[in-house]
């Protein structure tokens, strides 16, 4: 049994979850290839011209399941992380969107609800439809869950210790991963957020940026112009909400009258207001797809509070259209600008 997983959106938090659940199952999990320019205009093809490049991005990695013969595609309806909020309301219809846009695929969709009260998606009840069609007993599915969710909370405190997801993302098979986590657990070395950038003789002042954004805008260097490797090129340690602790977004989100509707917003503010207070952070880079409806009003709340902690801050948008020379210019300047800033301090 093959079942595909598309290499985009949420699977950059929940990986190593899903590899491990259904290694546990004894199911082979088929990962879509990395985004590419034919996955994404085969996403812009068969999708409405309106919505956000993330979304065309994983239409075109269901196809490219499609093309790898799997036997299901694992879209889940992720609904809520947390009480009285709720994802994306695209992440809510995703499994529709499919049905309607790729009609072909209708039989091969396994579209479980996700509703949690926290990041632990490990209940059983979020899985009652993927128990169903791999006709698996409710025992075992609970004993696999259980076992994805410990690995799932491994990899997240060496996340909590600074290293960047994109150290793991690599690594599409479970054993490797597992490896990589066993080792990482024993390492004395720093991670990139924390150890020290190797600079030649008279060469500038290592810079620390925090990069706000969604993960799928993060880490998926294909629609980001690889943004992260470029700042480790220009000497930068990168720090991402990923790296910060429920406790502390928590401690910041009690900061407002109420929560946001939508949750990864959520952790983005959180994050973000953490960032603002970090004296090691030099400045902040808002990521984020041309179109979206929540970042819409995460941006204008980050731009004026960097106003307020007077902290250097920059929005990217990327879309379809987005070109490596307008990231590359940008970045270069962002940069140069915070070590001018830094150097006359």
């Amino acid at each position: 049994m093959k079942i595909g997983i598309p290499r985009a959106l949420i699977y950059y938090y929940y990986f190593p979850f899903w590899l491990k659940l259904f290694s546990s199952l004894g199911v082979e999990a088929v990962i879509s290839d990395p985004t590419s320019r034919e996955q994404l205009d085969q996403g812009v093809k068969n999708s409405l011209s309106e919505i956000c490049v993330p979304i065309k991005i994983i239409v075109g990695h269901v196809l490219d399941l499609q093309q790898k013969g799997v036997d299901y595609i694992y879209v889940p309806r992720f609904k809520s992380l947390r009480k009285d909020a709720v994802l994306c309301p695209k992440f809510l219809g995703l499994p529709d969107l499919f049905r309607h846009s790729l009609p072909q695929l209708n039989d091969f969709i396994i579209s479980d609800t996700i509703e949690s009260k926290s990041d632990d998606i490990s209940d059983y009840s979020n899985y009652t439809e993927l128990a169903e069609v791999l006709n698996i007993a409710k025992s075992e599915m609970k004993k696999a869950l259980k076992k994805a969710s410990d690995l799932w909370q491994r990899y997240r405190k060496l996340l909590f210790d600074g290293y960047l997801i994109d150290e793991f993302l690599a690594l599409d098979n479970i054993e490797a991963l597992e490896a990589k986590i066993s080792q990482l657990e024993k390492e004395d070395d720093l991670p990139q957020s924390r150890a020290e950038v190797k600079q030649e003789e008279g060469s500038e002042e290592t810079l620390d940026i925090a990069l706000i954004g969604y993960v799928y805008n993060v880490y998926d260097n294909y629609v980001n112009m690889d943004i992260i490797n470029k700042f480790k090129e220009l000497g930068v340690r990168i720090h991402t909400f990923s790296m910060v602790e429920n406790e502390i977004i928590e401690k910041e989100l009690a900061q407002l009258r109420k929560p946001m509707f939508w949750e990864f917003t959520n952790k983005l503010y959180g994050a973000t207001q953490h960032f603002f207070k970090d004296n090691n952070i030099d400045g902040l880079i808002h990521i984020t797809a041309f179109g979206c409806g929540p970042d819409s009003i995460l941006g204008q709340i980050i731009e004026l509070d960097a106003k307020k902690y007077e902290k250097p801050f920059m929005t990217l948008r990327i879309d379809e259209q987005t070109g490596e020379s307008h990231i590359t210019t940008r970045i270069e300047a962002f940069i140069d600008m915070l070590r001018l800033k830094k150097e006359s301090s």
